[in-house]
């Protein structure tokens, strides 16, 4: 338990720390001195009872991943927060949404202008919420390297951060678990 206590202390250090915000504001209008991070997380888990509902709700235990991860950005101070357009990536977003006071703006993966959205998100705190295979490959065309792969089907504690500071991109994946409820069976 002192271990998770540890692990939780370090990540919100780090994740504080690279997103102060009055290191992101300063030089907004161009790349010079400009330090964007981007939280990108699959939604947490879904309802699987009834397999040809494509658009399923969140389980019992994925609305408790979707506070948790509300827990765990809290002192982050996000700017904005992109979702799919799913019953199961934005009820993930939504307590975070809440906590934060924030409008959830809907994307769709295979539309995105990566250079438009860099820029658009400059000097920014973003939270982007996507699927198994989008959100890998969203982070992979914001470093611009094929670095991640497809998540597995019960991955829904991986966290990726992408920083880009002075146009230059770094990213790192942590994997935080949830002691989340069980769903009943």
């Amino acid at each position: 338990m002192q271990r998770i206590k540890s692990f939780y202390i370090i990540l919100l250090t780090t994740l504080i720390l690279v997103s102060c915000k009055d290191e992101q504001k300063v030089n907004q209008n161009n790349h010079q001195g400009a330090v964007s991070t981007f939280y990108f997380i699959r939604h947490a888990e879904k309802d699987r009872s009834d397999s040809e509902n494509t658009d399923p709700e969140l389980n019992q235990r994925g609305l408790g991943r979707a506070m948790h991860w509300a827990e765990i950005l809290k002192d982050v101070e996000l700017d904005v927060i992109y979702t799919t357009d799913y019953q199961r990536t934005s009820m993930t977003a939504a307590p975070t949404a809440v906590k934060q006071e924030l409008d959830v703006k809907y994307y769709e993966p295979q539309n995105v202008n990566i250079e438009q959205f860099k820029t658009g998100n400059l000097g920014k705190n973003v939270l982007v919420v996507g699927h198994s295979n989008t959100t890998p490959e969203f982070v992979n065309k914001m470093i611009d390297i094929d670095l991640y792969y497809e998540m597995e089907d019960n991955d829904n504690g991986s966290l990726y951060i992408v920083q880009i500071v002075n146009g230059q991109a770094t990213s790192q994946r942590i994997h935080i678990n949830c002691n989340c409820p069980k769903e009943r069976k």
